[in-house]
């Protein structure tokens, strides 16, 4: 076993471990052992536990985020402060002010992707181990935590007429026209859930300094390079690979979607529309920062009325004789 393997085996295991877990209270509830559904339960049921286990990070990831918005001001007086500084004493002292400011606020840039890195163990796992299934089936051996049996029994489970171990680029067995239609299915569902999650955050919950911040300019490149990239690697990902990615990025949208709705961040367009129902409904607006609600003398002035522009009328002049 070489050095990565040895790093990701635990993952491996884990990984395993939970969707046999789920394999066998699912068969136990009276599903077929080797049907494709059950495996694939247990692959909505790893992604289930996973996701549910990364909520504190995902807590830490807003509060992160909102600490962001929140110092954007900050560091854009810092980027005036320091504008056209190019000696490396100047950059120095700038990298030192700004990392202030992200103890100050207690955030930083990389907080963003922290559920995305701390995911990327199980997901590399997960595809070592549906990759390595038909191997393992032939060497007649198990694989992380499952028995030689169950390895077989997914080897010739499929959905659709699709083995869930086949991928579009390397084929798998079983029907090749089902195995390519289902593969670009689920590498679209997988591309443009994770597209409108990323542009859903940029449109509603992102004030006009976070927008128009360096960091952010790099983040909306981001937001067209990323769903490329999966799509491309995607034709390498076996089905059940990506079955297991695009429900995770279902459940990134949803929560992103409940965070925006409840829990805006501060001077979005996301928090102006929360302020703007608790009023049609009768409630104080409330400080979004704080999660209080607003006293009279701090909430903002209601817009003035649009008042129509008085045409000026035209004198009627006298004819001349």
């Amino acid at each position: 076993m070489d050095f990565f393997g040895a790093i990701m085996f635990p993952f491996q295991w884990l990984v395993s471990f939970i969707m046999v877990a789920f394999h066998d209270g699912l068969t136990f509830l009276g599903l077929p052992e080797a049907s494709g559904w059950t495996w694939t339960l247990s692959i909505i049921g790893l992604v289930l536990v996973i996701r549910a286990a990364l909520i504190p990070v995902f807590v830490r990831q807003i509060k992160a985020q909102r600490g962001m918005q929140l110092l954007q001001p900050d560091l854009q007086k810092l980027q005036a402060k320091y504008k056209g500084k190019t000696d490396q004493l100047s950059r120095q002292a700038m990298a030192q002010e700004q990392m202030a400011l992200y103890k100050k606020h207690g955030t930083n840039p990389f907080s963003a992707c922290l559920p995305m890195l701390i995911q990327m163990p199980f997901f590399f796992a997960l595809f070592q181990v549906l990759s390595g299934i038909s191997k393992a089936n032939q060497d007649t051996t198990g694989i992380g935590a499952m028995t030689h049996d169950q390895v077989r029994q997914f080897d010739a489970s499929s959905i659709f007429g699709a083995p869930l171990s086949a991928s579009l680029l390397h084929g798998g067995g079983g029907d090749a026209v089902a195995v390519a239609v289902l593969s670009i299915l689920m590498i679209i569902a997988m591309t443009a859930s994770q597209f409108i999650t990323q542009k859903q955050i940029m449109a509603k919950n992102m004030s006009e300094e976070a927008m128009a911040s360096p960091f952010m300019r790099q983040q909306k490149i981001l937001l067209y390079i990323l769903p490329l990239v999966f799509g491309i690697g995607g034709i390498n990902f076996p089905i059940g690979v990506l079955i297991y990615w695009t429900i995770s990025n279902l459940w990134t949208m949803g929560q992103q979607f409940y965070v925006i709705r409840r829990m805006p961040a501060p001077g979005s367009p996301a928090a102006k529309a929360l302020n703007e129902r608790r009023i049609a409904k009768g409630l104080a607006p409330i400080d979004v920062t704080t999660g209080k609600a607003m006293k009279p003398e701090d909430m903002p002035p209601p817009p003035a009325p649009k008042t129509q522009r008085q045409q000026p009328q035209r004198k009627n002049r006298k004819k001349k004789a």
